[in-house]
């Protein structure tokens, strides 16, 4: 039997690699989008094979190659120096790749803007690379948090006037060809001011836009995550409470202090975007060029600590949800999974915050 077809074309195409598409592009878009993906199609690799393998963070913040995925056989994980195994003809590509996924494995986060700072400080060029941009659909996602940023600009040239902004894209667009006099006598000023030439707002846009938008994803996930974190202490201080427990004061400190760091962890990062909130808007009743230079250095400072703490919190969350989906568990075996899963790394996550508050926010 013959697994070909003609296509609208008159061409052969394959079946299966039709029905690969999508799932290729969901695999990507997945990496792209995440905390603790990295597609190893982001580096310069010479191995064939390795491009379609990804860098994960497990649950232990340990960085594994994950060589497939699936539904039925699970994830295919390896450490990066066992994978030489599966490419015994390309012994010398894979000593050199690994030199380089040796070194990004180091990174505390694999979202793609702590991605871009580390590539970059490999001398890989991260310019353009589709792996290291947010996927459409997750910044479709984003248009809400975005309009958080967009509204003050919008402001400052339109006035009041309600204007339909989708995307940094439409924003761009919309003030590259203002349609009003007064929007261009307020973009005028807005120039002056950054001391910037009328021309180079769009450039200037492109940057705000991609700096707040990093800062809308950041605060999506922490949005997302918090909530677990608050759910997972609860269901954890059920097992505080049981009798079996109370008996064994060494597992009631254990409990204990984790309890007081996640939440610590939580109320401290939450802080430092309430922190970036507060100097966006300052930004916006004094813009200039300094203060514009100074949020979105502070803002690309924290990246990697940002991105590490809310890794660390994510995998170890969604872990917790896969292993209790109806939540439950007997004293045990939720005591079981605390100790393996959920403490080891935590330190790490803990040192990342406290590492972040001698930046300042």
């Amino acid at each position: 039997m013959n697994d070909r077809h003609e296509d609208s074309d008159g061409q052969a195409a394959s079946a299966p690699a039709q029905e690969q598409a999508p799932r290729r592009r969901a695999w990507n878009d997945e990496a792209r989008d995440s905390l603790h993906i990295l597609p190893l199609s982001a580096l310069p690799l010479e191995t064939p094979g390795l491009q379609h393998a990804r860098l994960i963070k497990n649950v232990r913040l340990q960085t594994v190659i994950e060589m497939f995925n699936d539904a039925q056989a699970g994830s295919g994980q390896v450490a990066p120096r066992q994978v030489a195994v599966y490419f015994e003809s390309y012994q010398e590509q894979v000593e050199r790749d690994l030199v380089k996924i040796e070194k990004i494995a180091q990174a505390a986060s694999f979202d793609v803007y702590t991605s871009r700072i580390e590539l970059r400080r490999l001398n890989i060029n991260v310019n353009d690379h589709e792996a290291l941009t947010l996927s459409a659909k997750k910044k479709a996602e984003l248009t809400q948090y975005m309009r958080v940023f967009t509204r003050p600009l919008i402001e400052c040239v339109y006035g009041s006037e309600e204007v339909n902004i989708n995307s940094v894209d439409d924003l761009i667009r919309m003030f590259a060809t203002p349609n009003r006099d007064e929007a261009l006598r307020n973009l005028r000023m807005m120039a002056d001011r950054l001391d910037v030439a009328l021309q180079e707002i769009p450039q200037f846009l492109e940057e705000y836009g991609d700096i707040f938008l990093s800062l809308a994803y950041f605060r999506k996930c922490l949005d997302e995550i918090v909530p677990e974190v608050q759910k997972f202490l609860t269901w954890m201080s059920e097992v505080r409470s049981s009798q079996e427990v109370k008996r064994d004061s060494r597992q009631c400190k254990m409990l204990d202090e984790i309890n007081r760091d996640l939440t610590d962890i939580s109320t401290s990062i939450t802080g430092r975007f309430e922190s970036f909130d507060n100097r966006t808007r300052d930004f916006w009743k004094d813009i200039n060029a300094q203060t514009f230079r100074q949020i979105r250095e502070l803002i690309a400072a924290h990246h990697v600590t940002i991105g590490g703490v809310l890794c660390g919190l994510e995998v170890k969350m969604n872990l917790w949800k896969t292993r209790f989906a109806r939540g439950g568990g007997g004293p045990n075996r939720r005591l079981e999974f605390i100790k393996s899963e959920i403490l080891p790394g935590l330190s790490h996550i803990k040192s990342l915050e406290q590492s972040a508050r001698t930046q300042g926010a």
